[in-house]
């Protein structure tokens, strides 16, 4: 089990995830081919304007306004692409597989981010059940992503800190960090891809068209 899950299993995840971001993008290159103001209105000025100006924490009044959900939101998505790039038991992987070998984090900075990632999922589901402005827009399957977005880090923290029994954590690890990665594109973690795209777009429409700061 362990060699197809850290074989077989790994190489289906990453070509499910690749092939399946390149569809999604295809996909939104002809969209936005169709819709003849898309193409016409994109200014590179004011798309990086826009896009720099979102990934600022605090820069925009909405996160301003929300300051604990733009704490753990961008703490959150910090740590959950850093961890697993970052991560030198999966630096390792790729050393074997094809002799790459890239910074790694600290065993300890890798811990604390990994509890980082968990305790912000555990906050949006509560804040999912609580507020009812966010439950109104959330459907069972948002719940699911959160799980799913959750379980490699709950796993590899259990691994590492060898509560169960290592192997069987390990499998199941690497499990769920593949079905995350292939759930990826054909979901709503596909705003990994789209949201360059979206904030160019709003950002070109707003300063090249309507002359105004879309934050």
């Amino acid at each position: 089990m362990y060699e197809f899950v850290s074989g077989p299993l790994v190489w289906i995840a990453f070509i499910v995830f690749v092939s399946g971001m390149v569809y999604q993008f295809v996909i939104m290159l002809r969209s936005a081919k169709k819709d003849k103001v898309i193409y016409p209105y994109m200014s590179l000025k004011y798309s990086l304007r826009s896009l720099f100006h979102w990934i600022i924490p605090f820069a925009s009044r909405n996160m301003r306004d929300r300051y604990e959900v733009t704490i753990v939101t961008f703490l959150f998505h910090i740590c959950l692409i850093l961890v697993p790039i970052l991560l030198i038991a999966h630096i390792a992987m790729f050393s074997f597989a094809w002799g790459l070998k890239w910074m790694a984090l600290s065993q300890g900075s890798a811990t604390y981010m990994t509890i980082i990632v968990i305790l912000a999922c555990l906050f949006f589901f509560i804040r999912r059940l609580m507020l009812p402005e966010v439950q109104f827009v959330t459907y069972p399957s948002d719940y699911l992503l959160l799980a799913i977005a959750a379980a490699p880090f709950i796993t590899g923290l259990a691994a590492n800190q060898q509560w169960f029994d290592y192997q069987t954590t390990v499998i199941i690890h690497m499990i769920t960090g593949s079905i995350m990665l292939m759930v990826i594109p054909f979901t709503r973690l596909s705003h990994m891809l789209f949201f360059p795209f979206t904030r160019a777009y709003m950002g070109s429409e707003f300063g090249a068209v309507r002359n105004a700061r879309d934050w």
